[in-house]
């Protein structure tokens, strides 16, 4: 197996040794090839640069002359190629929206419990002939 000298590991800013243990801890992979890892932490600062330039351009990051935790979830709703990330990069709301949020679902989730309550006294009033006959 080739090793990496000290000018390749240079070429990547990333820390190896972490970006091995992320490797490792999928099931699958049993044994990491030095060529692998580098390609790998390559990729993921490649991959992060270009997210980071995307959201500046398209944010308000210009305005600012800034990069901000908002332009990037905007990125990842927005944009079809980074919306695998909205899950790790949500819209931060304010804690009072928050929980007016929540009571608005906790009232819908009422009025939707009520209304399968109704359902369900409107189906024991079916006889069980009526069922089978349909």
């Amino acid at each position: 197996a080739a090793r990496l000298s000290g000018g390749e590991n240079r070429l990547v800013s990333l820390p190896l040794s972490r970006i091995r243990v992320i490797m490792k801890s999928s099931p699958e992979v049993s044994s990491i090839n030095q060529d692998a890892l580098f390609l790998t932490a390559k990729a993921t600062e490649l991959f992060v640069q270009y997210l980071a330039t995307y959201s500046y351009k398209h944010g308000r990051g210009k305005e600012k002359n800034a990069l901000t935790y908002s332009d990037l979830s905007h990125t990842a709703e927005e944009c079809e190629t980074f919306q695998f990330l909205a899950d790790i990069l949500p819209k931060k709301i304010l804690a009072s929206k928050y929980l007016k949020m929540l009571e608005k679902e906790k009232r819908d989730g009422q009025v939707g419990e009520d209304d399968e309550e109704d359902e369900e006294e409107e189906d024991e009033g079916v006889t069980v002939g009526e069922d089978v006959g349909s």
